[in-house]
């Protein structure tokens, strides 16, 4: 008896004839520590695999014999960093240079080794079966990189309050129950007033803040405590590491200001205004910069992805600085869901899935849609109510995944099409999806025979009650 098999939702995919050549002027380029393994065709020169050290003047050398050689395009393994010097070179001198993911090319069959590897990607890159990672244009590559750093300093200087809070937990100094950011305008007045030498509570609570919840005798009380010489030390270095961390904070702030400005002064002003910032007046975050973001964000892409839930001003500068402004690398936006590891990764054998699971991934881009997704969990939005109702049926961790694919593809849009995003609201978003399944499940009673009746009405919704 034959089996009914499911028929391909697409149409097979197109491969070029059997061993083409599609880049035959191609080399492969194994990248290291100390050296780079690099092999052309065999027949552009006596030695085609030779080896180049690291250091500026021969990797200079590598691209000028790769030139004598008439190479046009050259794929390289991406490990660690190492790539990076060489990339730009190479890129600088005209190169058609792609970075390949090492999953894609770890299956070499044989002894493997650094010659054998650049061999593999010289063979693999010639016949076209290589696909070059995404990097975006080399303005936004430096910007990328100031906003990286900053994500670095955000974390050390993290990594500091938390020591002084076990140094003034070793004391007894019960600051972090009445305060709520110790390095906040209370916490910092007081810390600075112990380094200098103030023991009395009762004047350390002076420093209160009218905005703070806990009162004056509270903090009083908090602050009586066992001031030993070690801790205090602790302390106090920690405490001056926190305020260098924030003055690079702040230069940081000033580069990325400038590389914005850089960016900007190439690009013509959109055609469309500015929209009225959704935020509230001072609802900035306490690490995000102290700079106008909208402006430049939306001269560089001629739209607002602040206006989308869960996006702010600086999340939107963050994820740019990842993707780029250009949108046409992805065909569609699920090509570009797939490429940040949001989309279900189908395995499927014999006619049946295996499994959908989305792959691992270090992706930034989408871990900043992933943290958009967790926020929007507790907002009265369309995208918040999606996420409420996918974590009561398959949970939390799925339905960040399914809310940070939504935000990407909304993303997309914008970037690509001038899609304006306008919130629903969470009612409306209940009510359409309670009118889809009603729908279905009267498709259902039919199929069995059944009727719906509206029980506050008496209605009956479709055919008659069995």
């Amino acid at each position: 008896m034959k089996r009914n098999r499911r028929r391909p939702s697409s149409k097979p995919r197109t491969s070029p004839a059997a061993l083409e050549r599609l880049h035959p002027d191609a080399a492969g380029i194994d990248c290291g520590s100390a050296e780079h393994f690099v092999a052309v065709p065999p027949d552009r020169d006596t030695t085609p695999v030779r080896s180049f050290a690291t250091f500026t003047g021969d990797l200079h050398r590598l691209a000028d014999w790769l030139t004598a050689c008439r190479i046009t395009h050259v794929a390289m393994e991406a490990t660690g960093v190492y790539w990076i010097p060489i990339f730009e070179i190479l890129d600088a001198r005209g190169f058609h240079v792609i970075l390949v993911n090492a999953r894609h090319v770890k299956n070499l069959p044989g002894r493997k080794s650094d010659v054998s590897d650049c061999e593999w990607l010289r063979d693999l890159h010639i016949l076209g079966l290589l696909r070059g990672s995404f990097r975006p244009a080399d303005q936004i590559v430096a910007l990328r990189g100031y906003l990286r750093h900053r994500t670095t300093l955000i974390e050390s200087a993290g990594a500091l309050v938390q020591r002084m809070q076990k140094a003034l937990i070793q004391m007894n100094v019960q600051l972090p129950l009445v305060v709520s950011d110790i390095t906040g305008v209370t916490g910092l007045r007081i810390l600075r007033d112990i380094i200098a030498g103030q023991r009395d509570p009762q004047q350390l609570a002076q420093h209160r803040d009218y905005r703070c919840r806990a009162s004056e005798a509270e903090i009083e009380a908090a602050l009586t405590g066992n001031y030993r010489a070690e801790h205090l030390f602790v302390l106090q270095q920690n405490l001056e590491l926190f305020d260098t961390y924030q003055r690079q904070l702040a230069a940081c702030d000033a580069a990325i200001e400038a590389q914005l400005a850089r960016l900007t002064a190439t690009v013509p002003a959109p055609t469309t205004p500015l929209p009225p910032s959704r935020r509230r007046p001072r609802a900035r975050e306490k690490n995000e910069p102290r700079i106008d973001l909208r402006t430049p964000l939306h001269q560089l892409t001629g739209a607002d992805l602040s206006q989308i839930d869960g996006i702010g001003p600086y999340n939107a500068l963050r994820l740019l600085s990842e993707i780029g402004t250009d949108m046409s690398k992805w065909p569609t936006e699920k090509h570009f869901t797939s490429w940040l590891t949001l989309a279900p990764h189908n395995k499927i054998s014999g006619g049946r899935l295996l499994s959908s699971r989305t792959q691992p991934s270090a992706n930034r881009a989408a871990a900043i849609l992933r943290l958009g997704a967790m926020n929007l969990g507790r907002t009265q939005t369309a995208l918040g109510a999606f996420y409420r109702r996918l974590a009561y049926r398959v949970g939390k961790a799925k339905a960040i995944t399914a809310t940070a694919r939504k935000l990407a593809i909304l993303v997309y849009r914008t970037l690509k099409d001038g899609f304006v995003y306008a919130d629903p609201g969470a009612d409306v978003y209940d009510a359409q999806h309670r009118t889809r399944v009603v729908r279905r499940l009267r498709q259902r009673a039919e199929n069995l025979g059944f009727g719906l009746v509206d029980l506050s009405t008496g209605e009956v919704l479709n055919g008659a009650v069995s």
